[in-house]
C-alpha cells in the first residue's frame, strides 16, 4: 500500500494552489478586456485537460477500466460546480471591481463549514472555527474597497455571490470524490467536464478575441499552472485533509494576490496588511492541535 502523506504535506500543496491562483488573478482580469468570457474559459479548460492527460497517462495505464471510469465520472460531477463557479465569477468580473469580486468569492470559506454541518451533520473542530473566524475577518479587511465600509451591490456582485456558492459545493464534491477514487482520474474528470460545458456554452456567447501576446500568455499560464497543475494538487491534497481546512488554507489566495500587487507597485493599505495578518493567524490556529489553538491565538494577537 502507498504511504499516506503527513497532513502538513497535503496542506502545503493546497497553500501552493492558493499562491498560484493569487498571482494569476490580475492576468485574468486583463485578458477579459481582449477576449470573450466563455471563449477564454473554453480554451483554458481544454488546454488544461490536454496537459492533465499527458501528465497522468502513466497512472491511467495502471488503473483498471472500471476504476478509471468511476474516477472520471465522479470528477465530472465536481466539474459541473467548478464550471458554474468560473462562469459566474468571470462574467461577474466584467461588472464589478476586483476587490468586490475577491471579497464575495471568499465567502465560500464561510459557506463550506456550514454546508458540511448541514449535509454531513458534522460540526467543525474548535481550532477550525477559530481559524474560519479570523480568516473571514481578514478577507473582509483585505478586499473591501478603500474608504468604504460596505459593498455597493450590482449585477456583477450578484453573479459573484453565486460563484461563491458554486465553489463551496465544488470543494465538498471534490473532497468526497478524491477520497473514494484515484485522484488522477478525478482531477481530469472535473477539468474535462468544465471544458466540455464551456465548449457547449459557446453557442450562447459568440467567441470574440483580439489576439496579442498578453492574451496568449494569459491562456497558457492559467491553463497550465492555475488549472492543470493547481487542480491536480488540490485534488491530491483534499484526499488527505478536510473541506473546512481546505477552505481556510485557500484564504491565503488574497494574501498572495496582495503581495503580487505590491511587488508590481500597488500601494500597501493598512487594512490589507491587518487582514493578511488575520488570515495567517487563522491558518496557524487550524494547523495547531485544538487544545493549543486558543493559547496560540492569544499570543499572536498580543504581539
Amino acid at each position: 500500500m502507498a504511504a499516506v502523506p503527513a497532513r502538513w504535506q497535503a496542506d502545503s500543496a493546497l497553500a501552493l494552489v492558493a499562491l498560484v491562483w493569487g498571482t494569476t488573478f490580475v492576468v485574468v482580469k486583463g485578458a477579459l478586456t481582449q477576449i470573450s468570457t466563455v471563449y477564454f474559459l473554453s480554451l483554458r479548460f481544454t488546454l488544461a485537460s490536454l496537459c492533465m492527460l499527458i501528465i497522468f497517462l502513466p497512472a491511467f495505464r495502471r488503473l483498471r477500466t472500471k476504476e478509471l471510469t468511476a474516477g472520471l465520472r465522479s470528477g465530472a460531477g465536481a466539474g459541473c460546480f467548478l464550471w458554474l463557479g468560473y462562469m459566474l465569477q468571470t462574467f461577474g468580473l466584467k461588472y464589478t471591481s476586483a476587490g468586490n469580486s475577491g471579497f464575495l468569492t471568499g465567502l465560500y470559506i464561510v459557506l463550506v463549514p456550514m454546508l458540511v454541518a448541514v449535509i454531513y451533520r458534522r460540526l467543525p473542530a474548535k481550532a477550525e472555527l477559530i481559524g474560519l473566524t479570523l480568516a473571514s475577518a481578514g478577507m473582509v479587511l483585505m478586499t473591501l474597497p478603500e474608504g468604504s465600509s460596505r459593498l455597493q451591490v450590482n449585477v456583477g456582485d450578484v453573479l459573484t455571490l453565486g460563484c461563491a456558492v458554486a465553489f463551496a459545493f465544488h470543494l465538498l464534491a471534490l473532497g468526497r470524490a478524491s477520497k473514494r477514487h484515484a485522484f488522477e482520474a478525478v482531477a481530469l474528470g472535473q477539468i474535462a467536464c468544465a471544458a466540455a460545458l464551456s465548449g457547449v456554452s459557446l453557442a450562447v456567447e459568440h467567441p470574440v478575441a483580439r489576439w496579442n501576446l498578453g492574451v496568449v500568455m494569459a491562456i497558457i499560464l492559467t491553463a497550465v499552472f492555475a488549472t492543470a497543475m493547481a487542480f491536480a494538487l488540490q485534488t491530491w491534497g483534499q484526499k488527505y485533509t478536510t473541506p473546512t481546512r481546505t477552505a481556510v488554507i485557500f484564504a491565503l489566495e488574497p494574501v498572495f494576490a496582495l503581495v503580487t500587487a505590491v511587488a508590481f507597485g500597488e500601494p500597501l493599505r493598512a487594512a490589507a496588511l491587518i487582514g493578511g495578518g488575520l488570515i495567517l493567524a487563522g491558518i496557524l490556529a487550524v494547523e495547531l492541535k485544538p487544545k493549543n489553538a486558543a493559547s496560540a491565538l492569544g499570543s499572536i494577537l498580543s504581539t
